[in-house]
């Protein structure tokens, strides 16, 4: 799967994440702080890899800043977007299960490898609900500003 990456920072987990996509034989692309050239302010890193979701050139994207808010914040402006920021792998598995969210945002600041890892597993064994009220809510977050 190609799964584009963002940071604002070389700290924490940010370069954990692309590490460990590979050895999930995921194809990660780079923005902001991880790739030559691009401004790695969160802003814009974070909208950068919320884009390649919402154009389609990446299934999913992983934000990371220092608290993970503002890269969620940010990949939540793109239409067609719904970051969810995880701090345990439970809030991940909910996130996909209940929200079909398609970015998945991290704090850098405190965010461990082993917390990572579980939160990874739990976001890509994820499938989103097909309950009614499930999809749903999902379609009128959609709508909501459209």
């Amino acid at each position: 799967m190609r799964v584009s990456v963002a940071s604002d920072e070389r700290t924490g987990v940010a370069e954990a994440v692309v590490d460990e996509l590979r050895r999930r034989g995921h194809d990660p692309v780079a923005h902001g702080a991880l790739a030559d050239g691009e401004r790695d302010d969160w802003a814009w890193a974070s909208e950068a890899a919320a884009r390649d979701v919402a154009d389609g050139n990446a299934e999913q994207a992983v934000v990371c800043c220092w608290t993970g808010t503002g890269a969620s914040i940010a990949a939540n402006k793109v239409p067609g977007i719904r970051a969810a920021l995880c701090a345990d792998a439970e809030t991940a598995r909910g996130a996909r299960k209940w929200n079909d969210a398609n970015v998945l945002a991290l704090s850098l600041r405190s965010t461990s490898r082993a917390e990572l890892e579980e939160i990874l597993d739990a976001w890509f064994e994820g499938e989103p609900s097909a309950d009614d009220d499930d999809v749903a809510n999902v379609r009128h977050v959609d709508d909501i500003g459209a």
